[in-house]
């Protein structure tokens, strides 16, 4: 009997055991469930991002649009852990000292044109050469692939992190004086340009007196005549209500002008790698849009500066192989600097 006692107390405690330890490894199971749906729930760490532009917060400032499909796209993806913070139409400087301000980072993100980034890496400069590009197909192999990247890294070197090259947009002239279709027409002309040593040589190469100016003081600058005009994109031209000083508008694609998204290297680099490949794809998506976007809206843009009172040269009015030889000295000039690579864009 005692035996017997004994034998059952001995299955009872095994059943015990096999039981606790059941009820433990499924404890354990389900706080590791808990946990790891916490950690899904929670995603990305909370990050707010400063973005900062220059132009105006309209529904044709093609900078303004692409910060707001920017926003919108990391704010989706991390459910709402980024915030991004617009601050448009120079409220935090002129595009150099938004850069300035994204390189040191009082500012994160900054969405600006190319021309003055050659300011702080001077390969960026070769992008700027007059009647380099043939087309936007041209603009994206050269954007998007060994050369867009090569010269990113340049700019890593001084703090600033490109995520992607959008669309600025092919540059055209405004003047307040009369009609340009051939180089002599620009002669003597007092032109705005961006703080761009190439931009500037290749207007005195076509022989314009080039006044790099800072661009929130340019309407009043042509308000008040101290500038006759100055060549910028149709997105920039229109939304800024140029046709106000400006009587002519040259469809001159002289330039073209890339826009890209430029963060702050520490800050990129001070996220974690989910994130950034966020930010990376979010940059890449909204380049691609901003593109298409801008294929758009030139049409549109252009027939508003006609009803405005413009008196537009197009294209076919332009005598652009005249500009083209007027403008190879500059290319002479930079030959042992950027003849490199700006061969290697021309073979793209």
């Amino acid at each position: 009997m005692k035996t017997q006692i004994l034998f059952f107390l001995a299955v009872f405690l095994v059943s015990v055991l096999i039981v606790g330890c059941g009820s433990t490894s499924s404890s354990t199971e389900n706080t590791s469930n808990t946990t790891a749906a916490a950690q899904n729930e929670e995603g990305f760490e909370k990050v707010s991002i400063k973005l900062a532009h220059a132009t105006p917060d309209s529904d044709i400032s093609h900078m303004h649009q692409a910060s707001l499909k920017f926003k919108e796209i990391v704010e989706k993806k991390t459910g709402g852990q980024v915030t991004i913070n617009i601050h448009p139409n120079s409220q935090l400087g002129g595009e150099r000292e938004i850069i300035e301000g994204t390189q040191l980072g009082t500012i994160d993100m900054a969405f600006v044109s190319s021309g003055v980034l050659g300011n702080f890496a001077p390969e960026v400069n070769a992008f700027d050469f007059p009647f380099l590009f043939r087309d936007r197909e041209h603009v994206e192999r050269v954007f998007d692939g060994e050369i867009g990247a090569d010269v990113g890294a340049k700019l890593e070197e001084v703090n600033l992190k490109v995520l992607a090259w959008a669309e600025n947009g092919f540059r055209n002239i405004t003047n307040s004086k009369h009609p340009i279709k051939t180089p002599e027409d620009m002669e003597g002309l007092k032109i705005r340009t961006q703080e761009n040593r190439v931009h500037i040589d290749a207007f005195k190469a076509l022989g314009a007196d080039a006044t790099p100016m800072a661009w929130p003081e340019v309407f009043t600058a042509m308000q008040q005549g101290v500038v006759d005009g100055q060549e910028t994109p149709l997105s920039l031209i229109v939304p800024s209500n140029f046709f106000e000083v400006q009587n002519h508008l040259t469809i001159s694609h002289h330039l073209y002008s890339a826009f890209p998204f430029v963060i702050n290297k520490d800050k990129f680099d001070s996220l974690s790698p989910e994130l950034q490949k966020v930010f990376v794809e979010a940059a890449e998506e909204t380049r691609d849009w901003e593109r298409q976007f801008m294929i758009e809206l030139d049409e549109e843009l252009l027939q508003t500066a006609i009803n405005e009172g413009m008196k537009v040269v197009p294209r076919e009015e332009f005598d652009y192989e005249a500009f083209v030889e007027a403008s190879q000295p500059v290319y002479e000039q930079y030959e042992a600097e950027f003849g490199v690579l700006l061969k290697r864009i021309q073979a793209e």
